[in-house]
């Protein structure tokens, strides 16, 4: 099973848009499928049409208590299957903050799973949180919704900087598959400058040991289209809602690209710990203050 996390520290530049409609790319096109939502305003959840407040046992008691994580996950789609959130779940990081092993909840719950899956994405919440640092230890890569913005690289890099120490402390499987553009127009000239920095820097990695060596923007990109918004009030994927509109079309194929990803050799052995101490991304300030992901990833 592949295990990607899309994550991203700053709310609003498409996350869970991404994640909900590449899962359900994935799942149209044969994959089985699993959706954990792992963030407390349960934003996956009711883009699949499911009720939070209805649920009766969510990503919240299987992080309690591994041993009810087949309990969690339900069918909502053909080949695809959801672990749902609720608001409760914004209280766990305070419930786990004394327990052992706290990093690696998530990662009980996925081996304590009875039925296989093909792909298992993560929705994490818009934080570098303990529920962020849970799905980084238990998944093998991590994409990053984002917005072409100049300040949009100034969070990249602190995310890339804590993916580095999860990959050096946590786990050494980690890496960066890659980042998709949400709400993207093409055609302005700050856009433009934003991805031609993001592929340079990409670029100059890939002899490297840095865990987003491999990493590429994926394409196509998200055009901004009114009907991914639309669509979670109805509790359906675009595909579903609005399968001949734009945010369809570019869906679709980015789904094709993302496959693509997943079934490349991207994931080499573990490595050594990264010699390079700051994480600097063109455009973005190098001076990034690590100690919070540091103190945590090393809890």
């Amino acid at each position: 099973m592949r295990r990607v996390a899309f994550m991203n520290q700053k709310g609003g530049v498409g996350k869970t848009t991404t994640a909900v409609n590449l899962a359900a790319s994935l799942a149209r096109a044969g994959v089985s499928t699993l959706l954990v939502d792992l963030d407390p305003q349960a934003h996956a959840t009711l883009h699949l049409g499911i009720d939070p407040e209805t649920v009766e046992s969510s990503v919240y008691d299987a992080l309690l208590d591994t041993d009810a994580a087949n309990d969690v996950v339900t069918k909502v789609r053909e080949n695809l299957w959801l672990a749902p959130s609720e608001v409760d779940l914004a209280g766990v990081e305070i419930e786990l903050a004394d327990k052992p092993g706290r990093q690696g909840r998530l990662a009980a719950c996925l081996a304590a799973l009875e039925q296989p899956f093909d792909v298992m994405l993560v929705d994490c919440p818009p934080s570098l949180g303990l529920l962020t640092l849970n799905a980084m230890a238990a998944v093998e890569s991590v994409v990053v919704p984002m917005q072409a913005h100049f300040l949009a690289l100034q969070g990249f890099s602190k995310l890339l900087e804590t993916i580095r120490l999860m990959s050096a402390q946590a786990n050494p499987a980690l890496d960066l598959l890659g980042v998709t553009l949400c709400m993207h127009d093409e055609n302005t000239n700050l856009a433009k400058e934003v991805v031609a920095d993001l592929e340079s820097f990409f670029q100059q990695a890939r002899a490297s040991s840095v865990p987003w060596r491999h990493a590429r923007v994926l394409r196509p990109a998200v055009r901004r289209n009114i009907k991914l918004a639309e669509a979670p009030s109805f509790g359906k994927t675009i595909f579903e809602y609005a399968p001949t509109s734009a945010g369809a079309a570019d869906y679709h194929a980015l789904g094709g690209a993302f496959r693509s990803a997943l079934t490349a050799t991207l994931l080499p052995p573990p490595r050594e710990t990264p010699e390079t101490p700051r994480v600097v991304v063109p455009g973005a300030s190098a001076q990034q203050d690590s100690r919070p992901a540091t103190a945590e990833a090393g809890a």
